[in-house]
C-alpha cells in the first residue's frame, strides 16, 4: 500500500465554507504529507466531483506573491468547490514543482537574471516539472473517487490523473492571477509546458 490514511479528521473552517482535512502520508516517507481538503458529501452523487490537485507554492499561497498564479488559483478552486456544493482540493506537498523551496528560490535568483522557469530548472539541473501526480491519484481512490471533474489547465495532470485510474470526465480552466510581474511565468508555462491558458 502506497498510502497510509491518517485516520483523524478535522473540520476546517475558511471563508468559503466548512471543510474536512484529511491526512496522508506516503509509505516509509515520514516528511511527505499531503491534505485533501473534501467540501460537502462527495459519496452521494453520482455525478463527477469537481477536483483540484493544487502543488504546494509557499511564496504564492501564503505569502502572497505576483511571480506566479499560485495563490489566486488555490482560493478560486476553494471558492469553485463550495459553490459547487462537493468536491476535493488535493495540497500536494511537492514546491517548486517538486524542487524544494531552497532550490525554488535559487530558480527564482536565476529568473531575476533573465532566464524563464524552464531555463532556470535546467540550469539547477532538474527537468521543466519533477512532481509525481501518481498519489494524488492515490488519494482520490481513497476517498473512493474515480470520476472528476478536474480544474486545471495543465493536460499533464489529466493525462496522469487517466494513466493511473481515474477518469477525467472534462477539464475545467483556472485562468486567474494574471499581472505585469507573472506574465514571462504563464508565457513561459503556456509555450513550454502546454498549458491552456
Amino acid at each position: 500500500m502506497y498510502l497510509n490514511m491518517i485516520k483523524e479528521k478535522a473540520i476546517l473552517p475558511t471563508k468559503w465554507g466548512q471543510f474536512v482535512l484529511v491526512g496522508f502520508q506516503e509509505n516509509n516517507r515520514i516528511n511527505s504529507n499531503h491534505v485533501a481538503l473534501v467540501y460537502g458529501n462527495i459519496l452521494i452523487t453520482q455525478k463527477p466531483i469537481l477536483v483540484r490537485i493544487h502543488s504546494e507554492c509557499l511564496t504564492g499561497d501564503a505569502l502572497f506573491s505576483l511571480r506566479c498564479d499560485c495563490g489566486f488559483q488555490l482560493k478560486q478552486s476553494m471558492k469553485m468547490i463550495a459553490s459547487s456544493g462537493n468536491g476535493i482540493l488535493i495540497y500536494h506537498r511537492q514546491e517548486g514543482r517538486n524542487i524544494g523551496l531552497l532550490n525554488k528560490i535559487k530558480a527564482y535568483s536565476w529568473q531575476d537574471m533573465g532566464l524563464d522557469t524552464v531555463e532556470a530548472n535546467h540550469k539547477l539541473g532538474f527537468s521543466a516539472d519533477e512532481r509525481n501526480f501518481f498519489v494524488c491519484s492515490e488519494i482520490l481512490k481513497k476517498l473512493k473517487i474515480k470520476n472528476i471533474l478536474l480544474l486545471t489547465n495543465n493536460p499533464i495532470k489529466v493525462l496522469a490523473m487517466q494513466t493511473f485510474g481515474i477518469n477525467v470526465v472534462k477539464r475545467i480552466s483556472l485562468v486567474v492571477g494574471q499581472n505585469t510581474n507573472n506574465s514571462i511565468y504563464l508565457n513561459t508555462k503556456e509555450k513550454k509546458m502546454g498549458h491552456c491558458l
